[in-house]
């Protein structure tokens, strides 16, 4: 009895002399920020980094972007209206290159990593926290959502946000009032998002059909409850306005699918195997394996996990969002990329429980509670480490998924003048996103040669070899062209050139 109290006594002696050091006092918040600083890095050199170029659904986003108007809200057009305004912002900002055409999501990936960071150290304790949202916010898959110039960032981004501000309604006792405002805005801004209208129903639903959530609702004071109703009825309303004014948006937002159930099987192969095959040869924009073995393991360690505390909200809510991504990604296969919220709520899940296995083995030994650090590091370092690397070299070397990226921007903004005429040939895509160069950088595109040589101008340029009488100055190569020749620059010496 006296050697385990003199062994406890001298447990607490330790612990209260490691405590008074800086850095473990501080060891979070310096985590945090290193976390924060590397994230940031990373992001905003992303461009710079992989994928290198644009890839077709980039460039009709920009192109929708640039195309819209001031009033274009009065004729329906809202579908994605704040990512869209934001890329046409930064296109009329900077101009058109790459990293203007992805600067939004990288902006609100920014932002989005933010919020994925302040909900799991809402919900779990800081050590957990720290860890889960390292290899969430570093890891390949959320680096391609965050660089990739299209509104799919919106998927996962709306949802974040709602279930941080639930957060800090749920669960408290006295909720601010601010926090139901901004939960309707956002979850009103939600439904002008493709596919997340369902979202905003099933919020709804699983808040009622909850105890937890709905006694939290019952608890709410009553102005605040009320106003954020009108905000959520006033936003249905202008929804069917804007859906009156312009149909088309309605296959738009609420995906009217064929719903035959080979259809469905089809949507669901295309939309998981890349999450999950550890084969690179898989013909799609996402590099395999989108979500990596060792997150995987710790999301299914997770999912067990919470099988006992099933129905507490935060417990629950990781598996009804992936059944949830499952039904919507059966009827459009891009909305899988939303599993990466649930992932990583589950894998911050595998890690409290992994922790909290290894300290119930050692309640008293210090040393061994501390000689975690070495595997945990060792093992967080090798998941890093492997998961940049996969996303740099693999969006760039993967001879299947680097041919979706063109880099036919990159190459006349570095070779060609704004006097220079270029023709884009038989590609209706780019030559409707390259277009947006006649005004923004002031290049001359045009998209048919002329028939007499006499016609064509002193200088020009085609993308892709074309028949021309012409004398060929020199040919501009791409790594991601088939036979490297991407575009060949003439002089036009015909008399009236």
């Amino acid at each position: 009895m006296g050697t385990r109290q003199s062994l406890c006594y001298t447990t607490y002696v330790k612990k209260k002399a490691i405590s008074k050091y800086f850095l473990y006092r501080h060891r979070f918040v310096i985590g945090f920020i290193v976390l924060g600083t590397a994230y940031l890095v990373l992001l905003f050199g992303l461009p710079l980094l992989s994928p290198n170029g644009l890839s077709e659904v980039e460039m009709q986003s920009a192109t929708a972007s640039y195309n819209l108007h001031f009033d274009s809200v009065f004729h329906g057009d809202i579908v994605n209206l704040p990512y869209r305004v934001l890329q046409k912002l930064s296109i009329m900002t900077f101009g058109l290159t790459t990293y203007s055409v992805k600067l939004p999501s990288i902006i609100i990936g920014a932002m989005l990593g933010g919020l994925l960071i302040l909900l799991l150290n809402r919900w779990f304790k800081n050590n957990v926290a720290l860890l889960a949202s390292i290899l969430a916010v570093l890891s390949a898959s959320f680096l391609y959502l965050a660089g990739s110039g299209t509104p799919l960032i919106m998927l996962v981004f709306w949802p974040t946000l709602l279930l941080w501000l639930g957060s800090k309604i749920q669960g408290v006792t006295k909720p601010k009032p601010m926090y139901c405002f901004v939960f309707a805005f956002a979850l009103l801004a939600s439904i002008f998002t493709p596919h997340l209208i369902y979202l905003a129903f099933f919020i709804v639903l699983f808040a009622l059909l909850h105890p937890h959530l709905r006694f939290t609702i019952k608890t709410l004071p009553i102005v605040p409850l009320i106003i954020t109703i009108f905000i959520i009825i006033m936003g249905l309303a202008a929804l069917v306005m804007a859906a009156f004014i312009n149909p088309n948006i309605i296959a738009e937002l609420l995906l009217v699918p064929d719903f035959s159930p080979s259809t469905c099987i089809e949507n669901l192969k295309v939309a998981f195997l890349p999450f999950f095959s550890w084969n690179t040869a898989i013909d799609s924009l996402f590099l395999a394996p989108f979500i990596g073995l060792g997150s995987f393991a710790l999301a299914v360690i997770g999912l067990l996990s919470t099988t006992k505390g099933f129905f507490a909200s935060r417990n629950s809510i990781a598996s009804w969002f992936i059944i949830f991504t499952i039904i919507l990604s059966a009827l459009n296969p891009e909305s899988a990329i939303l599993i990466l919220l649930p992932m990583s709520i589950l894998i911050a899940h595998g890690l409290r429980y992994i922790l909290s296995k290894w300290y119930d083995l050692f309640p008293d030994n210090p040393y061994a509670r501390i000689s975690a650090i070495f595997p945990i590091g060792l093992f967080m370092g090798i998941m890093i480490t492997g998961g940049i690397s996969h996303f740099i070299f693999g969006y760039r070397y993967t001879p299947i998924v680097a041919d979706k990226f063109s880099n036919d921007l990159q190459l006349i903004l570095d070779n060609l003048n704004p006097e220079d005429t270029i023709y884009v040939l038989n590609n209706p895509t780019e030559y409707e996103f390259l277009k947006i160069l006649n005004s923004v950088n002031n290049y001359q595109i045009k998209d048919t040669l002329p028939e007499r040589p006499d016609d064509l101008p002193k200088r020009f340029a085609t993308i892709e070899k074309q028949t021309v009488a012409t004398p060929l100055e020199r040919i501009i190569t791409s790594p991601k062209s088939n036979d490297s020749d991407r575009i060949y620059i003439y002089t036009n010496t015909a008399e009236g050139a």
